[in-house]
This record gives C-alpha cells, sequence and structure tokens, in this order.
C-alpha cells in the first residue's frame, strides 16, 4: 500500500510541476520504512541551489511515531558537517512517514541537544535565522511531507550552528546535528 501510495505521489508530483511548465529534476530514490517497505521520494528540490549546499536528511525509523517522551525514533544527519562561510542552501529530504522540518540556529553554549523544551514539546524558535518546511518549496510552511524535499539559503557567519527538527517532541527525541561553519 505504502509503495503504491509512493508511486502515486511521485506521478502526480511530475504532472503538478510539468503544469507548472518546469520540470526540475523528479527523480525516484528510496526510504526504508523497515519490514521490506519502501518510500519512493519526489526529488522536488531548488533547480539551482546558490552557495554551498548542505544535504540534510530527515528520518523517523520504520516509519512509527509512538507519541510523546523518549519512544520516538528519529535522526537528522547533515552532509557535509563542516563549511565554509558565505551564501549556504539546506536541502532537507524527509525519508521519513512522519512530517519533518529544518530549522537553523546558533549553537547554544552548552553545545547542541540542550535547548529547553516547553510543555508542548517544541524549543524557543525566536533565534531561528532560517526554516525549511514547505513540502516542495523553500522556506517556512506547515511541515516537510514524507517523500519531500524543502530548502533554505541563508549567509551564515563563522561559528558553530544547530541544525534541528521543531515538531512537538523531535528535537527532545534526539532528530537535531552540529554544522561548523569556517
Amino acid at each position: 500500500m505504502i509503495r503504491k501510495r509512493a508511486r502515486w505521489m511521485v506521478i502526480v508530483g511530475a504532472v503538478g510541476l510539468l503544469t507548472l511548465g518546469t520540470l526540475t529534476g523528479v527523480a525516484v530514490t528510496k526510504g526504508d520504512f523497515g519490514s521490506g517497505q519502501r518510500l519512493a521520494l519526489a526529488n522536488c528540490g531548488p533547480p539551482k541551489a546558490p552557495g554551498t549546499v548542505v544535504q540534510v536528511t530527515l528520518s523517523d525509523r520504520n516509519g512509527v511515531m509512538m507519541g510523546a517522551g523518549n519512544s520516538m525514533m528519529v535522526s537528522l544527519n547533515a552532509s557535509p558537517s563542516s563549511i565554509a562561510a558565505g551564501i549556504v542552501t539546506f536541502v532537507a529530504t524527509n525519508v521519513g512517514a512522519s512530517n519533518h522540518e529544518l530549522l537553523v540556529l546558533p549553537a547554544p553554549a552548552d553545545g547542541v541537544g540542550t535547548r529547553s523544551i516547553g510543555n508542548d514539546g517544541k524549543i524557543d524558535e525566536t533565534a531561528s535565522l532560517g526554516e525549511a518546511s514547505t513540502s516542495c518549496g523553500s522556506g517556512v510552511g506547515q511541515g516537510i511531507s514524507p517523500g519531500t524535499t524543502s530548502w533554505v539559503t541563508l549567509h551564515l557567519e563563522p561559528g558553530n550552528y544547530e541544525l534541528l527538527c521543531d515538531i512537538p517532541w523531535h528535537y527532545a527525541n534526539g532528530m537535531f546535528t552540529a554544522l561548523h561553519v569556517n
């Protein structure tokens, strides 16, 4: 069922892009849902990403989200994890089964993963430098749907940054990573 739905999503995405008059690199890759199930991904990222490109993979293991607390198995990985200062485009691809997002913030003095978490399972986002949370689009939205990509382009000064997902309880369950800018 998921495999059929994912193929349908790729076809609909390609038709939607053709309707707009532009086909921006629709490609198919695979995400692992466990139990032999695979997700086809519509690579609907930026047609030409300015500056250094950091590929960010957002996932939830086995496609199962078990609720708040420490029961979720989520991850956020960035490649490369160290870059030169300047224009940076973060291309975030959701290979999981749940919505995700990408926020870029200066790293806290205590290190990544140390931000306070509110009763709603979220952090204070006021220090955010940028966000990618629009399925097949750039900037702020309602979350990156499974199998899609979002992106954000920023100018980063030298320093340490934290990349994270602030969907409720995702950060609390380890969905963050460090980025060093030289």
